[in-house]
């Protein structure tokens, strides 16, 4: 059994076949119902919008049936911790909660963000490997503490249809926000162009560091695939040249469980830190990239996020795609 947890544990050859089979859903080319007379859960901790549509909407094209489990809301609330006394808040433990979803269907979809008290317990992924740990049935990560793959293959799918095959000069920007935000956007985009071969750039103000030991990783995967990574912290100089501009906000590790230190110490950035007309003038007829949500005038400029240079759209769709392909490896062996 093989989970899609992250896209780590993929070859690049595997990541370029996954986007190969979604792109064929895509154009109509596909048109099997593999799922045909089967379930997939969906277990959301968190809000959703293209996820839980994109997902919902995936398993049905492809003939199955999509069960939504909302814990706390619809559901029981849940307990992931291995030997805690249960005489809290928590009602029903994981070992069996996801035991009896796997007896239902073929598989489990799970989001759950990190809570952004703690991250040297947040970076390991308590509940997402809580999940895998139990499962008898394949895991597909929707979004966890660390990571959003499906997201970050949809991303790379987006800069294939557009700029076409081969290496690219990508940056990642961080961004002002009113909040401090989870990382796994970031951090699973950073991989996954890494792991396409592509020339990364990431910028963002000084204490805005990304998890070291992913960037490690990052550096390494960039160099085995015949790209490099960079780090800086000056947005004007990164934009100069980058054909792909993804903008993202993330908070600041130290300030996990701080949020007021972390929302004073960027204040200063909100004016800078915006993608606008001005910076992606200075690309080479760069593309502007978002996951979305985002916010409109805080993140991105309307004449950016409006303009012909964005393709958010296009990666929304195509997370619909590349969770087709996910679902049908994970569940077929036709592929």
């Amino acid at each position: 059994m093989k989970n899609f947890l992250n896209t780590l544990n993929y070859s690049r050859e595997e990541l370029e076949r996954l986007i190969d089979a979604a792109l064929r859903f895509k154009q109509g080319i596909d048109v099997s119902k593999p799922l045909a007379g089967r379930s997939v859960a969906l277990v959301f901790f968190n809000p959703s919008l293209r996820t839980r549509a994109s997902m919902q909407v995936g398993i049905y094209e492809l003939g199955g049936n999509a069960v939504v489990v909302e814990p706390g809301g619809t559901s029981w609330t849940l307990e992931h911790r291995d030997g805690v006394v249960m005489d809290g808040d928590k009602t029903e433990h994981l070992a069996e909660f996801v035991r009896v979803l796997g007896r239902y269907g073929v598989a489990i979809g799970v989001r759950t963000f990190a809570a952004m008290k703690d991250w040297s317990e947040e970076r390991v992924d308590p509940v997402l490997n809580a999940f895998s740990r139990y499962s008898e049935v394949p895991i597909i990560n929707l979004e966890s503490a660390m990571h959003h793959p499906c997201q970050a293959l949809a991303d790379m799918m987006t800069i294939r249809e557009r700029l076409g095959a081969g290496r690219k000069k990508v940056l990642l920007t961080w961004a002002w926000h009113p909040k401090p935000l989870p990382m796994a956007v970031p951090n699973s985009f950073a991989l996954a162009a890494a792991q396409m071969g592509h020339d990364l750039v990431v910028a963002h103000p000084a204490g805005y560091e990304l998890d070291e030991k992913l960037m490690e990783t990052v550096r390494q995967k960039a160099i085995e695939a015949g790209g490099i990574l960079q780090i800086t912290n000056d947005i004007d100089q990164a934009v100069d040249g980058a054909e792909i501009v993804y903008a993202k906000s993330w908070g600041a590790k130290q300030f996990y469980g701080a949020p007021d230190r972390d929302m004073a110490e960027r204040a200063p950035y909100r004016e800078k830190w915006i993608v606008d007309e001005g910076k992606m003038a200075r690309t080479h007829n760069g593309i502007f990239m978002h996951c979305l949500p985002v916010r409109r005038n805080v993140i991105v400029s309307d004449g950016v996020i409006d303009s012909p240079a964005s393709v958010v759209i296009d990666e929304a769709e195509n997370r619909l795609h590349v969770q087709k392909a996910i679902l049908v490896q994970l569940l077929s062996t036709e592929y």
